[in-house]
């Protein structure tokens, strides 16, 4: 057996039991975890979930699908050419693989890639928006803590330790890629560095792949075309983003007044934060179980009774992140009858200086 057979066995092997391993992790923390840091139980949850009538579940829905119609701009401003319909069923289909698999962020992001270049986008087109997007995410990430600390001052609410070392913890390292970003995008200067010190790293691991363009100079020219979809579409990403964010922030809302939790908007705004912050912990898929937890763990600190406030947080996940798995069959179902156009080669790589 080659070496290279043995390393795929490897490969494959990890990923099993990352696979296994985060589903186990998510079933031990919804099962046992989330009720008992949240002070509760499993037929009290149950009890106050079954409350929810159908037509408020529809209203919820409604809710879920204009904001992923609102996120539809974020992605068409990060690459031009590409629809309204095109960026909801990428959108769908990328979130559904995401949620589906611990870690699964890169697969989320294969298969935005297979989705786009099928449609004849180029692989520079596509990695730009990957990366323009992902930087606009965190960005907004970053806000949503800081924007909830500001409304738990002004109604005198103590964010949990726990919680608020967490919000720092994220946002020092959100912080950190952002300003990378910026760096890159503000002197060429620092997108050489940047790709110089990529490009050791990588050396060990490619020493004999013979490569027709150094990352140094993959860097720099991925700075061009970084800096001119930003420029032309900064604003529809941005606005993309506050109303997805904040139609999601209406179904936490409405799904918490249904269940009967009855505090005000600051630390709702705040649990919603944490909720979003703890989605990016990849040990489970989605972060599922961690999410719900903490959130949860959040709202009876401040004073949420414990059976309600879980049963709205169960609910949200419900219609946030397990809905997007049967939206994304429904948008694989859609790719899979789109037309599809041919790849076109991409632009001639720049010269390395």
């Amino acid at each position: 057996m080659t070496a290279s057979a043995d390393a795929s066995r490897r490969i494959g092997a990890r990923q099993v039991l990352q696979f296994i391993g985060g589903f186990a992790l998510a079933g031990a923390l919804l099962g046992w975890g989330l009720p008992y840091f949240a002070k509760t139980s499993w037929p009290a949850i149950w009890s106050v979930i079954g409350t929810v009538s159908a037509w408020q579940s529809l209203g919820f829905v409604a809710l879920v699908v204009t904001g992923l119609g609102a996120y539809t701009f974020t992605l068409t401003g990060s690459m031009p050419g590409l629809s309204h319909l095109r960026a909801l069923i990428v959108n769908v289909c990328g979130s559904s693989v995401s949620n589906l698999l611990p870690a699964g962020g890169a697969l989320g992001m294969a298969a935005t890639f297979t989705i786009c270049r099928s449609w004849g986008f180029t692989r520079r087109a596509v990695s730009t928006s990957i990366i323009v997007s992902a930087v606009w995410n965190t960005l907004f990430r970053i806000a949503l803590p800081l924007i909830a600390i500001v409304l738990l001052t002004l109604g005198r609410a103590e964010m949990p330790r726990i919680m608020r070392d967490a919000a720092v913890a994220a946002v020092a390292s959100g912080a950190a890629i952002v300003a990378v970003f910026i760096a890159v995008l503000a002197s060429g200067r620092a997108a050489t560095t940047v790709g110089r010190g990529v490009d050791r790293m990588l050396r060990p691991l490619t020493r004999r792949r013979p490569r027709s363009m150094s990352v140094d100079a993959l860097v720099t020219d991925l700075r061009a075309r970084i800096i001119d979809v930003v420029r032309t579409g900064w604003f529809p990403m941005t606005m993309g983003l506050v109303g997805y964010f904040a139609f999601y922030y209406l179904v936490f809302l409405a799904i918490m007044r249904t269940t009967g939790v009855e505090l005000f908007h600051g630390e709702l705004f705040a649990a919603f934060a944490i909720g979003r912050l703890l989605t990016a912990v990849g040990i489970t898929p989605g972060g599922v179980g961690v999410t719900e937890t903490g959130t949860a763990a959040a709202l009876v600190a401040w004073g949420a009774a414990p059976a309600e406030a879980t049963a709205g947080v169960v609910l949200f996940s419900i219609f946030t992140h397990l809905l997007e798995v049967p939206l994304g069959a429904i948008g694989w179902l859609a790719w899979s009858m789109m037309p599809k156009t041919p790849v076109p080669d991409d632009e001639p790589a720049p010269s390395v200086p």
